[in-house]
Parts: structure tokens; C-alpha cells; sequence
């Protein structure tokens, strides 16, 4: 069987796998692992680019895709009324004067001789500087906060288009990810990983703290949508008169209508993520990329800059994390940072990427399909499973315990998936080259 036969009937099988929910559960089930698969494939492409392309191992994955969900707040939501009045303004200017700390105190630090001096200097500098910095943030903050914090209490947006935050939010997280990467890209691989792992849950500690930037824990629910509501639909005598044409339920048929929208959106941005992503591999770069993650001693004996290309590749897949990020945000139309889990945003993510085979593109779009299917899936199986298997038992404490136990049954699959194909094919399922 040819590599090209095999890929197909790979594809197939997820495929069926998908179609089956829909003919079993619904089709607005299928539709629904449909969208989140495709987010996650996008997910999956930007640790691809990292460590299929560089071999550059980000495990703070969830900070960057948390910083796309908060670009769709930032850009779609409007101002609130007074905010930037009452405090909005001093916020901002606090921000710039703490990044102009910041830029002085290594301008110090490059400048001066080590000894004493510099240490005092940059002291000084640093401890004044937060001072002076808290005394212009903590006022404003509170103002900003105060004004109807029980819906609102934050700056709101700039009120575009939501579709326009998708490449803000890959900006935004590009832009973290050249920061983190000017830091931390000249770490060992493991140190590498820490770094990331320890500057995401920083970024998700801000988010869940400061309210006047995203509500915090009290969560944004108003990010428009860049499709229309179900209800909308139901009252259109148009779409109306259209579905009675199949005989389908109004209810029903709006919420497919809406799936395959957002679908419709997500595979556009898939498509294009990939065709670049093929580009890039396939060029002169692609390929110094390769010869750098395969040996970095000889490539840069052989004049070229590691560390430089490194930054470029982490912060090409820092941006794909981030627009998935405002996918997500944008489907799920609303911000909840306390959602941003490391076992969902990053080793999930992970086991795609591993699973489908690192370095291939074709790999990413099947892993993030497969292990989202059986991630949502696993779950209502298990279910299923120990209801099966606890039927002829008394009721006690041990059914009682395997009852509850089902709920973990996602956990155990994706440990022996992962444990299987990094035994007997690590490789994974369409390698890369």
C-alpha cells in the first residue's frame, strides 16, 4: 500500500468516525466536534512549526492560546462608558512608564561595569520604579473597576468586527512570544520547557486577576459573533421558508446552520495556515530549519545563526496558538480564563501533534481530528462501559466508586494512545520528513 493510500484511508476512518456520531447522537454533535477539531488542528500547527520545524519544546502552549481569546475581547467589545475617563488613560500610562523601567534598567545593566555599583543602580532604579509605577496603576485600576462591576468594570474594546481580532490575536501572541523568546530561547531544551511552562501560567494568573483589563473570574459572555443567532434565524421568514422545503425542525436546523458557518470560517483559516505552513517547509528555510533541528553544531558551523532562527520559528508558532486561541473565544463567544487549563491547551495538544507525527502538517490536521473525537467521545464510552460492567453488582461502595470512576476514563485513553504510539510507532501516524 502506497504512503498516499494509507494517509487517505487514515483520513477516512476519522471521517466515518465523525459521520457516525451525527447518524448515532446528532448531527449538531458531529458539527460540534467538527469546529472544536478544526481549532484544535490549528492548535496542533503552531506546536507543530515549534517543535516538528525546530525541535523547540513549548509546554506553555495555553499562555499564548489565552492571549488570542483575550485579543477577541480587546477588539470586539465596546468601550465602556467613562472607563478610559476614569482611569483608562493613567493605566495605559503606567504600562509604558513600568516597560520604560524596564528598558532602563537594561540599558544599566549593559552599560555599566559588574560590581556594586551596578548593583546599586539597578536597585535603586527597580524598587523607585515599581514605587512610582504602583502609585500611578492602583489608583486608576480602582476607578476602572468601580464602574458597574457587576457587568462590566473593565476598559471594553475598541468595538471592530470580531473577525479582525483572529490576526490581532496572532500578533499579540507573537509579540509575548518574541519577549519569551529573546529570554529564554538560548536555554536548554528542558530549561526551555520550564521557562514556558512557568511564563503561561503567568499570563493566566493575569488574566484571572486584573478585572479592568477582562473582567478577571467574573468572565466576559458578550464577545459578538461573527455569524448570526440561532434565534435570528428562527425568526427569518427566509430561512424559514428554506428549511420547510426539508421538513426539518426550525430549532435543529438553526443551530446546524450556525456550526456549518463557523465551519465554514475555520476551514478557510485552516486552509491558508496550512498552504503557508507547506510553503515554508518546502523552501530554502524550511529546509535550514530541518538541517538545524536535526544538528545544531553543524548548522551552526556552518554559519548559520541558531538562536535567530529558533525566535523566528517560535514566534511563527506562537502566532498560529494565539489566532486559535481567538477562534476558540470567538465560537464559544465569550472569555473565561479560569477555562485555561494546561491539560486541555497543552498536553492535549502535545499528544495531537505526537500522535499524528511531528514535522508533518498532513500529521497535525489528523492527530487534532482523532484525539478530539476521542477526547469528546471517551467520556459518554466510559459511561457506557461501567454501567455494563457494574450491572450484576449489589449497590456499594466499589460500584459506586467505578460509576464515578468513568469520568477519568478520557485520562487512561489518552495515556495508553500515547504510550502505544511512542512504543510501537514514534514516529506517529503520517510522519514527517
Amino acid at each position: 500500500m502506497s504512503v498516499a493510500t494509507r494517509n487517505l484511508l487514515l483520513f477516512l476512518v476519522v471521517a466515518a468516525l465523525i459521520v457516525s456520531t451525527g447518524v448515532l447522537q446528532s448531527w449538531n454533535a458531529a458539527l460540534a466536534i467538527v469546529n472544536m477539531g478544526l481549532i484544535s488542528v490549528v492548535m496542533a500547527l503552531g506546536v507543530n512549526i515549534q517543535w516538528g520545524y525546530a525541535g523547540l519544546y513549548n509546554v506553555g502552549t495555553v499562555g499564548f492560546v489565552a492571549l488570542g481569546g483575550l485579543a477577541t475581547a480587546l477588539v470586539s467589545l465596546s468601550p465602556v462608558a467613562g472607563a478610559w475617563s476614569a482611569g483608562g488613560w493613567r493605566i495605559l500610562g503606567a504600562l509604558v512608564f513600568g516597560a520604560l523601567i524596564i528598558a532602563a534598567a537594561v540599558f544599566l545593566y549593559k552599560r555599566m561595569a559588574k560590581g556594586f555599583a551596578r548593583i546599586a543602580a539597578l536597585a535603586v532604579l527597580l524598587v523607585g520604579g515599581l514605587f512610582v509605577y504602583r502609585t500611578i496603576l492602583d489608583p486608576a485600576v480602582a476607578a476602572v473597576e468601580a464602574i458597574n462591576p457587576a457587568v462590566q468594570g473593565n476598559i471594553g474594546g475598541l468595538g471592530l468586527p470580531v473577525l479582525l481580532a483572529w490576526p490581532v490575536g496572532g500578533l499579540l501572541a507573537a509579540g509575548a512570544g518574541w519577549l519569551i523568546g529573546k529570554t529564554a530561547l538560548g536555554l536548554r531544551s528542558d530549561y526551555l520547557a520550564i521557562a514556558t511552562l512557568g511564563i503561561a501560567e503567568i499570563v493566566i494568573a493575569v488574566l484571572k486577576n486584573e478585572d479592568w483589563l477582562d473582567r478577571g473570574v467574573k468572565n466576559i459572555v458578550d464577545i459578538p459573533r461573527p455569524v448570526p443567532y440561532e434565534v435570528d434565524l428562527q425568526a427569518s421568514e427566509r430561512f424559514l421558508s428554506f428549511i420547510s422545503h426539508f421538513g426539518a425542525d426550525p430549532v435543529a436546523a438553526s443551530a446546524i446552520t450556525v456550526k456549518l458557518m463557523y465551519a465554514g470560517l475555520f476551514l478557510v483559516v485552516l486552509l491558508v495556515l496550512i498552504w503557508l505552513s507547506e510553503a515554508a517547509l518546502h523552501s530554502p528555510w524550511g529546509r535550514m530549519m530541518r538541517a538545524i533541528r536535526d544538528n545544531e553544531l553543524a548548522a551552526a558551523a556552518m554559519g548559520k545563526n541558531v538562536t535567530r532562527r529558533h525566535l523566528q520559528v517560535f514566534v511563527l508558532g506562537c502566532a498560529v496558538l494565539g489566532i486559535s486561541g481567538a477562534m476558540l473565544a470567538t465560537l464559544e463567544g465569550q472569555l473565561t480564563p479560569g477555562a485555561y487549563q494546561p491539560l486541555r491547551f497543552t498536553f492535549l495538544i502535545w499528544v495531537m501533534v505526537v500522535v499524528g507525527g511531528s514535522g508533518s502538517n498532513l500529521g497535525a490536521v489528523l492527530g487534532g481530528f482523532l484525539i478530539w473525537y476521542l477526547w469528546v467521545q471517551v467520556e459518554p464510552w466510559g459511561n457506557g462501559l461501567m454501567h455494563l460492567v457494574t450491572l450484576g453488582m449489589g449497590d456499594g461502595p466499589l460500584k459506586q466508586h467505578l460509576l464515578d470512576s468513568a469520568a477519568h476514563m478520557r485520562l487512561l485513553v489518552m495515556g495508553v494512545i500515547l504510550i502505544v504510539v511512542l512504543r510501537f510507532r514514534p514516529q506517529g501516524l503520517i510522519p514527517g520528513k
